[in-house]
């Protein structure tokens, strides 16, 4: 499912323009980045939970060459489903 389809359905279910339902997907969208971008963690009960996690920096190997490659740290958005996604998508 597209962000397009999820606006679309929310609009038909609420007789709500598609360009103010739109608007509203994405201020909630840019609003969930903004926080997870100042080391925030979002949390939508039942739902899920949004973190950063910081990745070390470790060593790899190329296995085209068999060369070590160092590979250096970064932050990663991690999603963990609340309890109701997890029993309907059982």
């Amino acid at each position: 499912m597209t962000k397009k389809e999820i606006v679309i359905k929310i609009a038909d279910e609420t007789d709500i323009k598609q360009i103010d339902v739109k608007k509203v997907v994405q201020m909630t969208l840019d609003h969930i980045i903004a926080s997870l971008a100042m080391g925030e963690t979002v949390e939508f009960r039942n739902f899920g939970i949004f973190k950063i996690k910081s990745r070390k920096p470790r060593l790899g190997r190329n296995p085209k060459t068999g060369e070590s490659v160092e590979i250096p740290g970064k932050k990663v958005v991690t999603f963990k489903a609340g309890l109701v996604m997890k029993e309907k998508v059982k």
